[in-house]
């Protein structure tokens, strides 16, 4: 882990909070740095998601009753 860090308090559900020390134990990684990771990975699903949004923002819209008409005149269902 970098110097640079900031530190917080979470609350974790009992449970989960046994979850992550013993994956911490398992990978010989601090509790931190799992949940760095896993919050990195989550922000990084976040991006993608929002570039994906922003690349389909001009396509036509299409109501799900017109989606199911096109896929029965298709044959898809």
């Amino acid at each position: 882990m970098t110097t640079l860090t900031k530190r917080a308090t979470v609350y974790l559900r009992p449970g989960l909070h046994k979850a992550l020390r013993l994956k911490s134990v398992e990978t010989s990684q601090s509790l931190s740095e799992i949940v760095n990771e896993a919050v990195q990975v989550a922000l990084a699903e976040d991006a993608e998601d929002l570039a994906a949004f922003d690349e389909r923002a001009h396509e036509p819209v299409i109501s799900y009753e017109a989606a199911l008409k096109e896929l029965k005149r298709h044959g898809k269902i």
